[in-house]
């Protein structure tokens, strides 16, 4: 087989988290010219400059592209980022583009890689969640060739939107690859490099909800104050940049002189796992809440509509937005005791997508999957 160039796009922490083992694994090999196109979040310091965790993960060829514009248009974020990366793509000529999940920038890198009659990989599809990205992702997935998911049931789902049997492959999720302990730095490096001096602590994360926009601003107050009043310690997280955000961060303004919380733009992922790992639980609306706590078993208070269906483990509590619904399922969690979870970590895989992922490269079946797609007819 001779040498192929893949491009990854990723636009955030959070994809960057499930890309990290794949490129790691390709750009090592001999058999594959790695490129990362760089976007999103990731170039915005408002929200910690991630680019740079790209960097100091020691990868190669990584090129940076600007493409927010104001948070209230979505559409527009998406145009750039499709003219951006169509420029891009017609320098590069990769061989195969890789997304993942849900998010604006996968889809204009599944229209341009399409457009363009080049293989586009796509990354956990056949997700359902309660949001704008249950749209986005199934648009994306339509628009790829090729599909690395979860588990069976997301599988199940893209024969359902008519994708062929082939071309879909089950590799779990890649963030279980970087989640073993052996693998992570320990809890005194992560609590040194960021300054957090809590003894017992959790973990917030509150993403807006852009499909409930016009409740933005009362959801976030009961969050902050639900979170005043529970008296916990808590690492607070900034949200995505999505509608919304702006609400969200001028909430969480009163909390910056309060001695039980700590609050960051974000977190280096490794740091995030070990600190996610010591936690006494998780809350908010992340989906982190409903695939990385799940597997170091530590409880989750999910929040609305975001996780909406997405899956249901006895490690998770869901409530509504309400003040005292959120104090009462946290005085819930906090009875919550650790089990066998050995179920729900082999739900999402068993940490070796990246090998898996790295067999399929090398395989002529992947390569061979036909760029004009048809509809699979499910009688």
């Amino acid at each position: 087989m001779s040498k192929k160039r893949i491009v990854f796009l990723t636009g955030t922490r959070a994809d960057f988290g499930k890309l990290k083992s794949l490129i790691k694994i390709t750009q090592e090999s001999e058999l594959f010219e790695v490129h990362i196109f760089a976007t999103g979040m990731h170039m915005n310091s408002k929200y910690g400059s991630t680019v740079d965790e790209i960097q100091k993960s020691g990868f190669k060829n990584i090129y940076k592209f600007i493409n927010h514009d104001t948070i209230e248009h979505m559409d527009r974020t998406l145009a750039k980022t499709v003219d951006g990366f169509s420029h891009y793509v017609a320098e590069i000529r990769p061989d195969l583009i890789v997304v993942h999940g849900d998010r604006v920038e996968a889809l204009a890198g599944a229209i341009v890689g399409s457009l363009n009659n080049i293989l586009v990989t796509h990354i956990e599809g056949g997700e359902i969640s309660g949001t704008i990205d249950e749209l986005i992702r199934h648009a994306v997935s339509k628009m790829s060739h090729i599909h690395l998911v979860a588990n069976d049931e997301a599988k199940r789902r893209l024969l359902q939107l008519g994708e062929i049997d082939e071309a879909i492959h089950v590799i779990g999720s890649p963030d279980l690859d970087l989640m073993n302990p052996e693998h992570l730095p320990s809890l005194e490096e992560a609590k040194k490099y960021y300054g957090i001096n809590f003894n017992d602590y959790s973990i917030a994360m509150f993403h807006p909800v852009t499909t409930e926009y016009k409740n933005i601003s009362t959801y976030v107050k009961d969050f902050v104050k639900s979170l005043i009043d529970s008296q916990e310690n808590y690492i607070l997280i900034y949200p995505n940049n999505d509608l919304g955000s702006n609400e969200i961060l001028n909430e969480y303004k009163q909390l910056i002189d309060n001695q039980n919380f700590k609050i960051f733009p974000s977190l280096r992922f490794e740091y995030f796992l070990v600190l996610l790992k010591n936690a006494k639980f998780m809350i908010g609306n992340s989906s982190a809440g409903i695939r990385e706590a799940p597997y170091y078993d530590v409880p989750t208070v999910d929040i609305g509509s975001r996780q909406l269906n997405r899956v249901t483990l006895n490690s998770i509590f869901n409530c509504d937005y309400k003040y005292e619904s959120i104090l009462e399922t946290i005085a819930k969690v906090k009875k919550y005791k650790k089990t066998d979870k050995s179920s729900e970590i082999h739900y999402f895989g068993e940490g070796q997508s990246d090998k898996l992922f790295f067999d399929l490269l090398q395989s002529e079946k992947l390569w061979k999957v036909r760029h004009q797609k048809q509809f699979k007819e499910i009688f």
